[in-house]
């Protein structure tokens, strides 16, 4: 276990609209106000179309991380995440896990991380910037190149 205590800056309610595609305009909201680092306390959300991790086949190894998505339609969305920082790339690299109910299944629920998602009418959005320590996500070799968040230079 690692604890770190953080210096936190501004806090952004951030308004994504409809037709949005969430990770580019979470990556434009980052680089227009200069967020680097930081958490996403919380989201609502509404999306059209969302992939998130998951398989509906066996797992050949259950311990390896799953790469496979599964396709959700017409879904209502909670989530929250962390920001990160890849200076290679002049990049934030967000990880974020949400829930979401297919509203024409009886709102029959998923719970993963989050790949992609076209807005259906919004996204409300809590965004707290980190200043210190700085926060990244280098991949690890020894648990199958997960990119796992670390703190400091």
């Amino acid at each position: 276990m690692r604890s770190y205590e953080l210096t936190t800056g501004r806090t952004f309610a951030v308004n994504f609209d409809h037709g949005d595609d969430f990770f580019p305009t979470l990556a434009d909201f980052c680089r227009e106000n200069g967020v680097r680092h930081g958490y996403i306390p919380m989201f609502i959300a509404g999306f059209a179309e969302a992939e998130i991790v998951g398989a509906c086949e066996k797992l050949e190894n259950p311990e390896a991380p799953v790469w496979s998505k599964v396709h959700l339609a017409g879904v209502e969305a909670m989530g929250c995440g962390t920001l990160a920082y890849d200076a290679e790339t002049d990049t934030v690299l967000p990880h974020i896990h949400t829930s979401l109910g297919e509203k024409a299944r009886s709102a029959t629920g998923h719970t993963s991380h989050l790949l992609s998602a076209q807005v259906q009418f919004l996204v409300e959005m809590l965004v707290v910037e980190v200043t210190a320590p700085v926060m990244t996500r280098p991949k690890n070799p020894d648990l199958y190149d997960v990119p796992l968040l670390t703190f400091g230079a």
